[in-house]
């Protein structure tokens, strides 16, 4: 599902490139559930971002689903994050003056389903994910665990090739949290693909496998 090899990636500070990236070979599995383990500094964002098709390597080479990312026009990175990509978020995300139902449909509606197309599309994903009596509701008027839960449900609906989450439970108290990483292995179990981003070890253990991300460069545990 993904093949990432020789990545490097570093950014200007002053008159110097700050290499952030290191040689970053990484693969993933169709229906893996791979935890990227890293503190703060590490470079586990950058490479989220470049997984996200969010940033652009400055070197390698980055396969998504068969496609060659690197070799990707801006335009054609926007489509990829669009359909092969779903995204959750440590901060949720959520629009404040949409409802759930509204939140939910975004995807499709960036596809070009008409709205009721949209809706239609994602009742068992909101089922599925015990929103359904919220759908009425705004961000607001919901838990923390609730709100993850509808961005979970916002990346499931356009079936995308990977969930990418980043942080998920850095934001909920550790009963939510917990809910959380059980939603994820119930839908690993589904055949969903998941890569998850964290600083937290014990986060981390819920994944099938684990690859640490220290000073730019990754480890296999």
């Amino acid at each position: 599902m993904i093949r990432m090899t020789g990545i490097n990636k570093g950014y200007m500070l002053g008159e110097e490139k700050l290499p952030i990236l290191k040689n970053i070979n990484f693969t993933v599995e169709k229906g893996e559930y791979v935890a990227i383990l890293g503190p703060s500094g590490s470079g586990k964002t950058t490479l989220m971002n470049i997984v996200g098709c969010m940033d652009e390597m400055d070197s390698g080479e980055y396969y998504l689903d068969g496609l060659a990312v690197h070799e990707t026009p801006q335009d054609g990175l926007t489509e990829i994050r669009n359909k092969k990509i779903g995204f959750i978020f440590q901060n949720y995300q959520l629009i404040p003056t949409y409802n759930i139902l509204q939140n939910i449909v975004m995807p499709l509606l960036a596809r070009g389903m008409t709205y009721g197309e949209a809706e239609a599309a994602c009742m068992n994903t909101i089922e599925l994910l015990g929103l359904t009596n919220r759908i009425s509701h705004k961000p607001g008027e919901l838990s923390g665990g609730q709100k993850q839960r509808v961005s979970i449900a916002r990346a499931l609906v356009g079936r995308p090739s990977i969930l990418l989450a980043d942080e998920p439970t850095g934001a909920l108290d550790q009963s939510s949290g917990k809910d959380v990483l059980r939603l994820f292995r119930e839908l690993n179990d589904m055949g969903h693909t998941i890569v998850m981003i964290t600083h937290d070890s014990q986060v981390a253990k819920s994944a099938g496998r684990i690859v640490r991300i220290v000073d730019g460069e990754l480890y296999e545990d």
